[in-house]
């Protein structure tokens, strides 16, 4: 079974949005220290930076340049191509994103660094993974925008995951060794701690989506776009996927 994450929003009131924006911002917040830990193990920086900093290699400009345009350019393609997808919340994470590295950078950048012990590395590399995946998960569980460059496995698995019957899990480690891939290819500088991430980020999300579900339901029990989401997630469940019935004028018939 593959989720769906894109939910009307249009029903929401000015109080939901609100709440679902500030959820979104802690999620955002929870997601940035993960990255942090990640960037401070010095172990390789996350699959889209690989991404990032190769296409930045081949034009001849920074790689925090090369950033926004690459996020100006996905936005604009997903309100093309897309429907629900990009939401508030999307230009919240491309905006707020880089502040809160920043600031957890200035935090904690002194503490640990390429000097400090392998293990220590190591241990803040998986931590931070872990704690990466967790934001994201409420990040997408919010229902109220994510980030372009995480809207690429989020759509992905909504359209071909759900042909296909992928889980998110899968789809998001697809298209992270796409990014690696073709990053790598590009010049961008590909490290231990970045294959981690490519194969532990997506299952880890995965597995965190349920959980983040039911906390957020909890302060969002009235939230229409969170129903329309279950309801969503009910009926796939009952549509057989395993090629052996169809569905017809609301049945299912045996093929």
């Amino acid at each position: 079974m593959s989720e769906k994450f894109a939910a009307d929003t249009s029903r929401r009131s000015v109080r939901q949005w609100a709440l679902g924006l500030l959820i979104l911002l802690i999620g955002l917040t929870i997601a940035h220290f993960g990255v942090t830990l990640f960037l401070l193990s010095d172990l390789g920086s996350d699959t889209f930076t690989v991404l990032v900093q190769g296409l930045a290699d081949v034009i001849g400009i920074s790689i925090g340049t090369c950033h926004v345009i690459v996020l100006v350019i996905l936005v604009a393609l997903m309100l093309i191509f897309t429907r629900g997808y990009v939401k508030p919340g999307t230009v919240v994470c491309a905006v707020c994103g880089g502040w809160i590295i920043d600031f957890f950078l200035w935090a904690f950048g002194d503490s640990v660094g390429s000097a400090s012990p392998l293990w220590l590395r190591v241990i803040l590399m998986c931590v931070g993974c872990i704690v990466l995946a967790f934001g994201m998960s409420v990040v997408i569980q919010s229902r109220s925008g994510t980030g372009p460059n995480d809207l690429i496995a989020i759509i992905a698995s909504d359209t071909l995951g759900k042909k296909l019957h992928l889980q998110f899990r899968w789809v998001r480690l697809l298209c992270d060794v796409i990014f690696v891939a073709v990053g790598w290819a590009l010049g961008g500088v590909v490290g231990a701690g970045t294959i981690v991430a490519a194969f532990l980020t997506g299952p880890v999300v995965q597995f965190f989506l349920p959980i983040s579900d039911r906390i957020i339901g909890f302060f969002m029990k009235d939230d229409p776009a969170r129903a329309e989401g279950q309801a969503d997630e009910a009926k796939d469940k009952s549509v057989p996927h395993d090629g052996d019935s169809e569905c017809i004028d609301g049945g299912v018939k045996g093929r």
